[in-house]
């Protein structure tokens, strides 16, 4: 049976969308078919499902996201229904077929199940209302799949199918808007916005992920409502910045955030970035090379592995690398711009909004190590630096050199072609003298020629502080010199010992 067109489907022009032309009405029929070969592809289990509900006088619908992306041909294992069924018999249909059920959603009208390597949520039609103080509604069942639909952020998550009859769900006009590409409201934005400010972020984050152009009335809203952001809890703005940035374009995403006024209350420091450029033009804008950098980051992550995830800490340190700029921009005298230790200043401020976001601390640590360190490199020069600068270089940076070595070259956003091909041309140096040094040392490994235990018993002490001092004594010498014979190290070690008093028992 082919997927039929619910009869209470919209027309384009409810929703600004313009009426569709013969060929698109029937590319539109077409990616509804497509949608439910795709859907009973990828998931048979839903078939069977729909069956035990449908044998009690329940209808199941395949709802929101999930038909978004079998739309798209993006289904994946997780899959999202609606029913006219409550809770409490959505229970007992699911207990025989389910391997493993959970009702941590049940206030909300949910349950989870598990079932031949597929998770499905089922939520029963809500018609909920919203204080619009906080996010959280008012739950209350509703007994239309339209009223259900209504609720949800973005038309193109406002389409469902019902599972049984294979009968295609859309009230208003979402698979219009997903063939155009066009990320719009079922209600009104004010109103979806009001009931759920992070529906605001969900927009920026829809247009990283999916490539979507939002609506005018949404832009427009989200400028007016930016400030109800500050509804939301940082752990929530935090979730969605995350997978806005490891989108296919986060830039795209970032921009609206900034363009909106949204950054402003969650990432102030992105459009404090957009200094004000001097009749001279003696510095970039600070805020579009950044999202150069973004761009350039993104694109080595993918060169260097096509099929990795993305590398959030290289995307947050590249948009971050230099906000510490409009803090430290000095006008010389002679008419230059300075940013003097921007890097110093930039690493403290990220790892300040970064806590205040609630990232975890490694992500916090990572992204603020490299703010500090994306600077180390220009004192290369035309690769003048020791092997001991070198060593230093890799050993500060321990295993985030590779994000280094990626936020290093993608900060070279420089028009002029010979000088960006002589920066490349001395970072490849720099990478091939780590390369170098590193077979012959093991820079991965640098530690002192001599342990903590080995110093304790050549100086006759007990474990205390002075270990700990020899210890990073004998380090710095290794970092200087390269690996050390036995016995010098241990005369550099007594040498150590009496410059700071302490006699050792083996002299």
């Amino acid at each position: 049976m082919s997927p039929a067109t619910h009869d209470s489907a919209a027309s384009g022009s409810e929703f600004g969308n313009a009426p569709l032309s013969g060929a698109e009405a029937e590319k539109q029929r077409e990616a509804q078919r497509n949608a439910v070969v795709e859907l009973l592809r990828v998931a048979p289990v839903a078939e069977e499902l729909a069956r035990r509900f449908t044998a009690v006088g329940h209808r199941l619908y395949l709802v929101g996201g999930s038909v978004r992306d079998a739309l798209l041909g993006r289904l994946g294992g997780d899959l999202d229904f609606t029913t006219d069924a409550h809770p409490q018999r959505v229970t007992e249909l699911l207990e025989g077929w389910a391997e493993t059920i959970w009702d941590t959603g049940i206030e909300f009208g949910t349950l989870g199940a598990y079932r031949h390597g597929t998770t499905v949520e089922i939520t029963t039609l809500r018609a909920d209302t919203y204080d619009r103080v906080g996010r959280n509604p008012e739950v209350s069942f509703g007994d239309t799949i339209e009223g259900d639909l209504l609720r949800r952020d973005f038309t193109v998550n406002a389409m469902a199918v019902e599972i049984a009859e294979r009968t295609f769900v859309d009230p208003y006009d979402g698979m219009t808007a997903l063939l155009r590409r066009r990320l719009d409201t079922p209600a009104t934005p004010q109103e979806s916005f009001a009931d759920d400010p992070l529906r605001m972020l969900r927009a920026a984050r829809f247009v990283a992920q999916l490539g979507f152009e939002p609506a005018e009335r949404v832009t427009e809203a989200m400028t007016e409502m930016a400030s109800q952001i500050e509804r939301i809890t940082p752990e929530r703005v935090q979730a969605e910045l995350s997978k806005l940035l490891c989108g296919p374009y986060p830039r795209q995403g970032v921009e609206m955030l900034v363009d909106t006024g949204l950054a402003e209350h969650v990432l102030p420091e992105l459009p404090a970035m957009r200094l004000e450029i001097d009749e001279h033009h003696q510095h970039k804008d600070v805020y579009r090379h950044s999202l150069v950098v973004l761009d350039q980051a993104i694109d080595l992550e993918r060169s260097a592995d096509p099929d990795a995830e993305p590398d959030l800490v290289l995307r947050l340190a590249a948009l971050l690398h230099d906000i510490g700029k409009p803090a430290t921009r000095r006008f010389e005298s002679g008419g230059g711009v300075s940013f003097h230790h921007h890097e110093v200043v930039g690493a403290k401020m990220a790892r300040k909004r970064l806590r205040a976001l609630r990232y975890p601390k490694d992500v916090i640590n990572d992204v603020a190590d490299l703010v500090y360190l994306h600077l180390r490199f220009h004192g290369y020069g035309e690769g003048n630096w020791s092997d001991s600068a070198v060593r230093r270089y890799v050993t500060d940076a321990g295993r985030l050199l590779p994000r280094l070595h990626k936020l290093v070259r993608a900060d070279c956003t420089t028009r002029n072609r010979r000088k960006a091909r002589a920066l490349q041309r001395s970072y490849d140096d720099l990478e091939e003298r780590i390369d170098r040094i590193a077979a012959e040392e093991d820079l991965a490994k640098v530690r002192p020629d001599l342990d903590g235990n080995e110093i304790m018993r050549l100086l006759g002490i007990g474990p205390g502080p002075e270990v700990g001092r020899a210890w990073k004594h004998l380090k710095e010498l290794r970092l200087d010199r390269g690996p050390m014979e036995y016995d010098e190290a241990v005369s550099e070690l007594y040498l150590w010992a009496r410059e700071q008093g302490i006699r050792a028992s083996d002299e």
